[in-house]
């Protein structure tokens, strides 16, 4: 990704995506402009993982004070987050399109990722349901990048296509699944996305109706 990195606090509106790894991708904004990096460090990718109620407070305290101890490996960990994310991005994109084959380098990012996660992980059995596990004893600071790849890939087997969309809103470009009922979601949020382009339409009917009174 090309653009700039900006602070920025985030809030539950924030996560519109209908799911954590879209979530992960929507951490971008503005990619229908210029993209704008709202991961501006590890303690707001901390901050953005504490918002999704996906991982265990106890253990975003230990990632913290992991992070403060060792300031390299905190930055080299957000590193591989946001390389995951980009490549994710152009993945799931590529298939949402349909039109558009993915990119077989897009493709082997995602694998690479998903290959360092695995070789963190344990394989855990919970009634009858195996699964790989990956945590900060076995991760440490790579722990939100490993579960994040990990994630990705169960997210990519099940994506469905037809309810997986990009939003049209101005300076936006956000994922999102549809959760609808009617299946009919256009906009990643209404209150936002939504409301704009209805203001937007608004004021140019009424520019075209005034110009056309003033013509008569």
């Amino acid at each position: 990704m090309t653009g700039t990195i900006q602070p920025h606090t985030f809030r539950p509106r924030d996560l519109v995506g209908g799911h954590l790894v879209i979530d992960l991708l929507n951490t971008v904004t503005a990619r229908d402009a210029g993209p704008i990096d709202w991961l501006d460090g590890y303690p707001r990718l901390l901050e953005w993982a504490g918002l999704t109620g996906h991982f265990a407070p106890a253990d975003l305290t230990a990632l913290r004070r992991l992070a403060e101890s060792e300031p390299a490996g905190a930055e080299s960990a957000l590193a591989r987050t946001r390389e995951l994310r980009e490549a994710l991005h152009e993945l799931v994109t590529a298939l949402v399109d349909q039109g558009a084959p993915a990119s077989a380098e897009a493709v082997g990012r995602v694998e690479g990722h998903w290959k360092q996660a695995v070789a963190s992980a344990r394989l855990t059995v919970r009634g009858i349901v195996p699964r790989l596990q990956v945590g900060v004893e076995t991760s440490g600071l790579e722990y939100l990048h490993h579960e994040l790849a990990l994630q990705a890939f169960d997210l990519l087997r099940a994506l469905p296509l037809e309810r997986t969309r990009v939003c049209p809103g101005q300076r936006c470009g956000w994922v999102f699944i549809d959760s609808s009922r009617g299946g009919r979601r256009r906009w990643c949020d209404m209150a936002t996305c939504g409301n704009s382009a209805k203001g937007r339409t608004h004021y140019q009917r009424k520019r075209g109706e005034d110009t056309g009174s003033g013509r008569r």
